[in-house]
Protein backbone atom coordinates (compact mmCIF):
# COMPACT_ATOMS: atom_id res chain seq x y z
CA UNK A 1 0.00 0.00 0.00
CA UNK A 2 1.22 3.54 -1.24
CA UNK A 3 1.87 6.08 1.60
CA UNK A 4 0.20 9.08 1.22
CA UNK A 5 2.11 12.20 0.76
CA UNK A 6 0.32 15.24 2.43
CA UNK A 7 1.69 18.54 1.70
CA UNK A 8 2.84 20.57 3.79
CA UNK A 9 1.21 23.93 4.50
CA UNK A 10 2.82 27.21 4.73
CA UNK A 11 3.75 28.63 7.46
CA UNK A 12 1.67 31.86 9.50
CA UNK A 13 4.61 33.65 8.73
CA UNK A 14 5.12 32.43 5.20
CA UNK A 15 1.00 33.06 4.76
CA UNK A 16 0.85 36.73 5.52
CA UNK A 17 4.13 37.88 3.90
CA UNK A 18 2.33 36.31 0.91
CA UNK A 19 -0.73 38.13 1.39
CA UNK A 20 1.35 41.48 2.32
CA UNK A 21 3.07 41.04 -1.09
CA UNK A 22 -0.01 40.56 -2.66
CA UNK A 23 -1.60 43.45 -1.46
CA UNK A 24 1.55 45.67 -1.62
CA UNK A 25 1.82 44.59 -5.02
CA UNK A 26 -1.65 45.57 -6.39
CA UNK A 27 -1.42 48.32 -4.70
CA UNK A 28 1.28 50.09 -6.18
CA UNK A 29 2.08 47.94 -9.29
CA UNK A 30 1.34 50.25 -11.20
CA UNK A 31 3.34 52.88 -10.38
CA UNK A 32 6.47 50.70 -9.76
CA UNK A 33 6.02 49.68 -13.48
CA UNK A 34 6.29 53.62 -14.36
CA UNK A 35 9.51 54.16 -12.34
CA UNK A 36 11.48 50.97 -13.85
CA UNK A 37 10.46 51.92 -17.18
CA UNK A 38 11.39 55.09 -17.54
CA UNK A 39 14.78 54.22 -15.53
CA UNK A 40 15.20 51.65 -18.20
CA UNK A 41 14.57 54.38 -20.81
CA UNK A 42 16.58 56.86 -19.12
CA UNK A 43 20.07 54.58 -18.80
CA UNK A 44 21.88 54.85 -22.24
CA UNK A 45 20.43 58.77 -22.69
CA UNK A 46 24.60 59.53 -22.73
CA UNK A 47 25.12 57.23 -25.44
CA UNK A 48 22.34 58.13 -27.62
CA UNK A 49 22.95 61.91 -26.69
CA UNK A 50 26.48 61.34 -28.11
CA UNK A 51 25.52 59.91 -31.06
CA UNK A 52 22.48 62.14 -32.23
CA UNK A 53 24.48 65.43 -31.06
CA UNK A 54 28.20 64.28 -32.55
CA UNK A 55 28.26 67.33 -34.92
CA UNK A 56 28.02 70.07 -32.23
CA UNK A 57 29.32 68.28 -29.43
CA UNK A 58 32.51 68.89 -31.54
CA UNK A 59 32.71 72.13 -33.63
CA UNK A 60 35.28 71.65 -36.13
CA UNK A 61 37.26 74.41 -36.05
CA UNK A 62 40.18 74.51 -38.23
CA UNK A 63 44.02 74.66 -37.05
CA UNK A 64 43.19 75.38 -33.65
CA UNK A 65 46.53 74.68 -32.31
CA UNK A 66 47.43 78.24 -33.73
CA UNK A 67 44.32 80.23 -31.89
CA UNK A 68 42.91 81.18 -28.80
CA UNK A 69 39.34 80.51 -27.49
CA UNK A 70 37.72 84.00 -26.91
CA UNK A 71 37.10 84.77 -23.14
CA UNK A 72 33.85 84.04 -21.19
CA UNK A 73 32.41 87.20 -21.02
CA UNK A 74 32.69 87.69 -24.84
CA UNK A 75 31.45 84.34 -25.41
CA UNK A 76 28.39 85.27 -23.32
CA UNK A 77 27.53 88.21 -24.94
CA UNK A 78 28.00 86.83 -28.09
CA UNK A 79 25.63 83.62 -27.30
CA UNK A 80 23.35 86.11 -25.72
CA UNK A 81 23.06 88.13 -28.90
CA UNK A 82 22.66 85.18 -31.16
CA UNK A 83 19.95 83.05 -28.86
CA UNK A 84 17.99 86.39 -27.69
CA UNK A 85 16.75 84.68 -24.43
CA UNK A 86 14.53 86.78 -22.21
CA UNK A 87 17.13 84.67 -19.00
CA UNK A 88 20.31 85.06 -18.18
CA UNK A 89 22.69 82.55 -18.53
CA UNK A 90 23.09 80.59 -16.12
CA UNK A 91 26.36 78.39 -16.05
CA UNK A 92 28.64 77.20 -19.06
CA UNK A 93 30.57 73.73 -19.07
CA UNK A 94 34.09 74.14 -20.25
CA UNK A 95 35.92 70.64 -21.43
CA UNK A 96 39.65 69.99 -21.18
CA UNK A 97 39.48 68.59 -24.63
CA UNK A 98 40.13 71.81 -27.21
CA UNK A 99 38.31 70.06 -30.05
CA UNK A 100 34.36 70.33 -27.98
CA UNK A 101 32.23 72.73 -28.07
CA UNK A 102 31.61 74.84 -24.59
CA UNK A 103 28.10 73.99 -23.60
CA UNK A 104 26.40 77.55 -22.04
CA UNK A 105 22.95 76.69 -20.13
CA UNK A 106 19.75 78.61 -19.47
CA UNK A 107 18.09 76.98 -16.44
CA UNK A 108 15.49 78.74 -14.24
CA UNK A 109 14.02 77.75 -11.09
CA UNK A 110 10.10 78.84 -10.01
CA UNK A 111 9.39 77.80 -6.54
CA UNK A 112 5.79 78.63 -6.87
CA UNK A 113 4.95 76.09 -9.90
CA UNK A 114 2.97 73.23 -8.66
CA UNK A 115 4.31 70.94 -11.51
CA UNK A 116 7.41 70.08 -13.59
CA UNK A 117 6.39 72.49 -16.57
CA UNK A 118 5.61 75.26 -13.97
CA UNK A 119 8.52 74.65 -11.95
CA UNK A 120 11.06 75.08 -14.44
CA UNK A 121 10.44 77.98 -16.91
CA UNK A 122 13.65 77.29 -18.88
CA UNK A 123 15.85 74.78 -18.97
CA UNK A 124 18.30 75.37 -22.65
CA UNK A 125 21.55 74.09 -23.62
CA UNK A 126 23.56 76.44 -26.52
CA UNK A 127 26.31 74.20 -28.43
CA UNK A 128 29.33 77.25 -28.93
CA UNK A 129 32.65 77.19 -30.94
CA UNK A 130 34.85 78.73 -27.99
CA UNK A 131 37.05 80.32 -31.33
CA UNK A 132 34.90 82.61 -32.73
CA UNK A 133 31.49 82.77 -30.87
CA UNK A 134 29.01 80.85 -32.94
CA UNK A 135 26.52 78.90 -31.60
CA UNK A 136 26.23 75.83 -33.32
CA UNK A 137 23.03 74.67 -31.44
CA UNK A 138 20.05 75.34 -29.04
CA UNK A 139 18.50 72.34 -27.30
CA UNK A 140 14.84 72.44 -25.37
CA UNK A 141 16.53 70.81 -22.48
CA UNK A 142 13.33 70.93 -20.35
CA UNK A 143 10.87 69.18 -23.07
CA UNK A 144 13.32 67.02 -24.55
CA UNK A 145 12.57 63.43 -24.41
CA UNK A 146 15.37 62.45 -21.70
CA UNK A 147 14.41 65.11 -19.45
CA UNK A 148 10.72 64.32 -19.27
CA UNK A 149 11.58 60.95 -18.63
CA UNK A 150 13.49 62.14 -15.80
CA UNK A 151 11.29 63.75 -14.16
CA UNK A 152 8.43 61.50 -14.88
CA UNK A 153 11.00 59.11 -13.32
CA UNK A 154 11.76 61.88 -10.16
CA UNK A 155 8.07 62.84 -9.33
CA UNK A 156 5.87 61.97 -11.72
CA UNK A 157 6.13 65.46 -13.35
CA UNK A 158 4.70 67.01 -10.36
CA UNK A 159 6.64 69.85 -8.01
CA UNK A 160 9.51 68.38 -6.67
CA UNK A 161 9.03 69.05 -3.13
CA UNK A 162 6.76 66.92 -2.78
CA UNK A 163 6.72 64.85 -6.36
CA UNK A 164 9.75 62.99 -4.77
CA UNK A 165 7.70 61.75 -2.12
CA UNK A 166 4.88 60.53 -4.59
CA UNK A 167 7.79 58.37 -5.98
CA UNK A 168 9.75 57.71 -2.67
CA UNK A 169 6.73 56.02 -0.88
CA UNK A 170 5.88 53.66 -3.92
CA UNK A 171 9.83 52.79 -3.88
CA UNK A 172 10.05 52.14 -0.13
CA UNK A 173 6.70 49.85 -0.55
CA UNK A 174 8.94 48.10 -3.41
CA UNK A 175 11.57 47.44 -0.96
CA UNK A 176 9.55 45.83 1.42
CA UNK A 177 8.28 43.65 -1.53
CA UNK A 178 11.73 42.80 -2.39
CA UNK A 179 12.49 41.62 0.88
CA UNK A 180 9.63 39.62 1.33
CA UNK A 181 9.61 38.05 -2.30
CA UNK A 182 12.58 36.83 -1.59
CA UNK A 183 11.60 35.08 1.78
CA UNK A 184 8.88 33.44 -0.32
CA UNK A 185 11.03 32.16 -2.92
CA UNK A 186 13.50 30.92 -0.46
CA UNK A 187 13.13 27.05 -1.02
CA UNK A 188 12.57 24.75 1.50
CA UNK A 189 14.74 21.47 0.38
CA UNK A 190 17.15 20.68 -2.34
CA UNK A 191 14.64 19.83 -4.91
CA UNK A 192 13.09 22.82 -4.79
CA UNK A 193 15.52 24.51 -5.23
CA UNK A 194 16.51 23.29 -8.52
CA UNK A 195 13.52 24.39 -9.49
CA UNK A 196 13.92 27.89 -7.98
CA UNK A 197 17.12 28.75 -9.78
CA UNK A 198 16.45 27.92 -13.28
CA UNK A 199 13.32 27.65 -16.26
CA UNK A 200 12.69 24.44 -16.15
CA UNK A 201 9.79 24.12 -19.32
CA UNK A 202 10.53 21.22 -21.42
CA UNK A 203 7.37 19.66 -20.38
CA UNK A 204 5.67 22.60 -19.82
CA UNK A 205 2.54 24.39 -21.82
CA UNK A 206 0.93 26.07 -19.05
CA UNK A 207 1.67 29.85 -19.48
CA UNK A 208 0.86 30.11 -15.13
CA UNK A 209 3.20 28.43 -14.59
CA UNK A 210 5.67 30.23 -16.96
CA UNK A 211 4.74 33.48 -15.93
CA UNK A 212 5.16 32.09 -11.86
CA UNK A 213 8.49 31.66 -13.19
CA UNK A 214 9.44 34.40 -14.63
CA UNK A 215 7.86 36.23 -11.75
CA UNK A 216 10.12 34.21 -9.20
CA UNK A 217 13.14 33.44 -11.02
CA UNK A 218 13.80 36.92 -12.48
CA UNK A 219 12.59 38.47 -9.24
CA UNK A 220 15.06 36.91 -7.48
CA UNK A 221 18.25 37.39 -9.75
CA UNK A 222 17.11 41.24 -10.04
CA UNK A 223 16.64 41.55 -6.10
CA UNK A 224 20.06 42.69 -5.13
CA UNK A 225 20.57 45.25 -7.77
CA UNK A 226 17.08 46.22 -7.34
CA UNK A 227 17.38 47.07 -3.73
CA UNK A 228 20.56 48.57 -4.34
CA UNK A 229 19.34 50.82 -7.27
CA UNK A 230 16.14 51.42 -4.83
CA UNK A 231 18.31 52.63 -1.84
CA UNK A 232 20.00 54.59 -4.23
CA UNK A 233 16.84 56.17 -5.83
CA UNK A 234 15.18 56.88 -1.59
CA UNK A 235 18.38 58.88 -1.20
CA UNK A 236 16.85 61.69 -3.43
CA UNK A 237 13.94 61.59 -2.31
CA UNK A 238 14.29 61.51 2.14
CA UNK A 239 17.18 63.42 3.60
CA UNK A 240 16.87 61.03 6.16
CA UNK A 241 18.24 58.47 3.49
CA UNK A 242 20.74 61.01 2.79
CA UNK A 243 21.92 61.11 6.03
CA UNK A 244 22.15 57.59 6.94
CA UNK A 245 24.15 56.99 3.93
CA UNK A 246 26.78 59.69 4.90
CA UNK A 247 26.83 58.43 8.68
CA UNK A 248 27.21 54.46 7.59
CA UNK A 249 29.94 54.81 5.37
CA UNK A 250 31.56 58.08 6.99
CA UNK A 251 32.50 55.83 10.05
CA UNK A 252 29.68 57.64 12.08
CA UNK A 253 30.19 61.25 10.90
CA UNK A 254 26.93 63.05 11.65
CA UNK A 255 27.94 66.54 9.90
CA UNK A 256 29.04 66.52 6.42
CA UNK A 257 32.25 68.98 5.48
CA UNK A 258 31.37 72.49 5.61
CA UNK A 259 33.74 74.99 3.90
CA UNK A 260 31.00 78.03 3.95
CA UNK A 261 33.32 79.89 5.83
CA UNK A 262 35.90 80.06 2.77
CA UNK A 263 34.20 83.49 1.07
CA UNK A 264 35.59 86.19 -1.42
CA UNK A 265 37.67 88.95 0.56
CA UNK A 266 38.71 90.28 -2.25
CA UNK A 267 37.65 93.82 -2.78
CA UNK A 268 34.87 94.18 -5.64
CA UNK A 269 36.89 96.64 -8.13
CA UNK A 270 39.55 93.63 -8.60
CA UNK A 271 36.72 91.80 -10.51
CA UNK A 272 37.77 92.09 -14.30
CA UNK A 273 36.04 91.13 -17.39
CA UNK A 274 39.15 88.81 -17.37
CA UNK A 275 38.00 87.24 -13.87
CA UNK A 276 36.50 83.72 -15.07
CA UNK A 277 39.20 82.90 -17.25
CA UNK A 278 41.54 83.58 -14.76
CA UNK A 279 39.52 80.66 -12.87
CA UNK A 280 39.27 78.33 -15.98
CA UNK A 281 43.37 78.71 -16.68
CA UNK A 282 43.75 77.67 -13.17
CA UNK A 283 41.58 74.94 -13.11
CA UNK A 284 42.99 73.39 -17.02
CA UNK A 285 46.31 73.69 -15.54
CA UNK A 286 45.37 71.87 -12.33
CA UNK A 287 42.98 69.16 -13.90
CA UNK A 288 44.56 68.70 -17.19
CA UNK A 289 43.43 65.19 -18.07
CA UNK A 290 39.65 65.69 -16.49
CA UNK A 291 36.79 65.45 -18.80
CA UNK A 292 35.47 69.58 -17.79
CA UNK A 293 34.36 71.77 -15.35
CA UNK A 294 31.78 74.05 -14.79
CA UNK A 295 31.71 77.99 -13.60
CA UNK A 296 28.40 80.01 -12.58
CA UNK A 297 27.83 83.16 -14.87
CA UNK A 298 26.74 84.86 -11.73
CA UNK A 299 23.51 86.08 -12.75
CA UNK A 300 20.41 86.46 -10.79
CA UNK A 301 17.55 83.80 -10.93
CA UNK A 302 14.08 83.41 -9.79
CA UNK A 303 14.94 81.14 -6.45
CA UNK A 304 18.29 83.37 -6.10
CA UNK A 305 19.91 82.46 -2.90
CA UNK A 306 23.02 83.43 -1.53
CA UNK A 307 25.63 81.28 -2.37
CA UNK A 308 28.60 81.14 0.37
CA UNK A 309 31.33 80.57 -1.98
CA UNK A 310 32.17 80.96 -5.46
CA UNK A 311 32.63 77.38 -6.21
CA UNK A 312 34.05 75.39 -9.50
CA UNK A 313 32.76 71.63 -9.88
CA UNK A 314 35.42 69.81 -11.80
CA UNK A 315 34.41 66.46 -13.76
CA UNK A 316 36.67 63.49 -14.19
CA UNK A 317 35.36 61.15 -15.86
CA UNK A 318 33.49 61.95 -19.30
CA UNK A 319 30.83 58.86 -18.30
CA UNK A 320 30.24 59.01 -14.98
CA UNK A 321 30.11 62.16 -11.81
CA UNK A 322 31.47 60.25 -8.87
CA UNK A 323 35.13 61.49 -9.41
CA UNK A 324 35.47 64.88 -8.81
CA UNK A 325 36.87 67.97 -7.49
CA UNK A 326 35.30 70.72 -5.89
CA UNK A 327 37.05 74.29 -6.33
CA UNK A 328 36.81 77.40 -3.64
CA UNK A 329 37.96 80.77 -5.97
CA UNK A 330 37.62 84.70 -4.60
CA UNK A 331 34.77 85.46 -6.90
CA UNK A 332 36.33 88.90 -7.76
CA UNK A 333 39.97 88.52 -7.63
CA UNK A 334 39.86 84.98 -8.86
CA UNK A 335 42.84 83.71 -6.76
CA UNK A 336 42.44 79.95 -5.74
CA UNK A 337 40.81 79.35 -2.29
CA UNK A 338 40.85 75.87 -1.18
CA UNK A 339 40.80 72.53 -3.28
CA UNK A 340 38.75 69.52 -2.21
CA UNK A 341 40.16 66.19 -4.17
CA UNK A 342 39.01 62.59 -4.30
CA UNK A 343 41.87 62.48 -1.80
CA UNK A 344 40.79 64.72 0.69
CA UNK A 345 37.25 62.75 0.91
CA UNK A 346 36.30 60.18 3.60
CA UNK A 347 34.00 57.12 2.65
CA UNK A 348 31.32 58.73 3.18
CA UNK A 349 31.89 61.88 1.21
CA UNK A 350 33.13 59.38 -1.36
CA UNK A 351 29.55 57.24 -1.57
CA UNK A 352 27.42 59.87 -1.71
CA UNK A 353 29.12 61.36 -4.49
CA UNK A 354 28.81 57.97 -6.49
CA UNK A 355 25.06 57.90 -5.86
CA UNK A 356 24.08 59.32 -8.91
CA UNK A 357 26.11 56.71 -10.93
CA UNK A 358 25.43 54.09 -9.08
CA UNK A 359 21.51 54.45 -9.39
CA UNK A 360 21.93 54.99 -13.07
CA UNK A 361 24.58 52.36 -13.72
CA UNK A 362 27.44 54.48 -14.95
CA UNK A 363 29.37 54.03 -11.86
CA UNK A 364 31.72 51.70 -13.97
CA UNK A 365 30.75 53.12 -17.48
CA UNK A 366 28.70 50.15 -19.95
CA UNK A 367 29.31 47.41 -18.52
CA UNK A 368 27.01 48.89 -15.62
CA UNK A 369 25.16 50.45 -17.41
CA UNK A 370 23.95 47.51 -18.78
CA UNK A 371 23.19 45.44 -15.65
CA UNK A 372 20.84 48.81 -15.07
CA UNK A 373 19.24 48.80 -18.13
CA UNK A 374 18.10 44.74 -17.86
CA UNK A 375 17.83 45.14 -13.87
CA UNK A 376 15.07 48.25 -14.45
CA UNK A 377 13.02 45.82 -17.32
CA UNK A 378 12.80 43.20 -14.92
CA UNK A 379 11.49 45.48 -11.83
CA UNK A 380 8.97 46.76 -14.55
CA UNK A 381 7.73 43.33 -15.92
CA UNK A 382 7.33 42.09 -11.78
CA UNK A 383 3.91 43.95 -10.97
CA UNK A 384 2.65 42.66 -14.92
CA UNK A 385 3.63 39.00 -13.79
CA UNK A 386 2.47 39.41 -10.58
CA UNK A 387 -0.66 40.46 -11.50
CA UNK A 388 -1.02 37.52 -13.78
CA UNK A 389 -0.17 35.16 -11.43
CA UNK A 390 -2.87 36.55 -8.99
CA UNK A 391 -5.46 36.80 -11.88
CA UNK A 392 -4.57 33.24 -12.48
CA UNK A 393 -5.03 32.05 -8.65
CA UNK A 394 -8.25 33.99 -8.88
CA UNK A 395 -9.71 32.68 -11.75
CA UNK A 396 -8.90 29.50 -10.62
CA UNK A 397 -10.83 30.04 -7.18
CA UNK A 398 -13.81 31.58 -9.25
CA UNK A 399 -14.26 28.27 -11.07
CA UNK A 400 -14.12 26.19 -8.20
CA UNK A 401 -16.54 27.85 -6.40
CA UNK A 402 -19.47 27.50 -9.33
Amino acid sequence: MKKKHYKKKPSTFKKWTGKLHLWFGLGIGFLIFIISITGALYVFKDEIENITRKDVIYHNEQNIEQKQVLPIRVLEKSVVEQVKEKYPVHWVNIPIDKKMSYLFYWYEHNPKGWNYFDEFPIYKAAYVNPYNGKVLRVYDEKNGFFQIVKMIHWSYLLKQEWGTYVVGIPVIIFVIMLISGIILWWPKNKAARKQRFSFKWQNVKSWKRKNYDLHNILGFYASIFALIFSLTGLFYAFFVVQAAFYFIFSGGKTAYPDFSSIKTKAPIELRTEGTLDKISNTVKAKYPNSYGFSIDLGHEHMDDHEHPNFEVYVKHLSYSYHKSSSLIFDENSGELLHTHDMKDKNFGEKTVGANYDIHVGSILGLPTKIIAFIVSLICASLPVTGFLVWWGRRKKKTLKTT
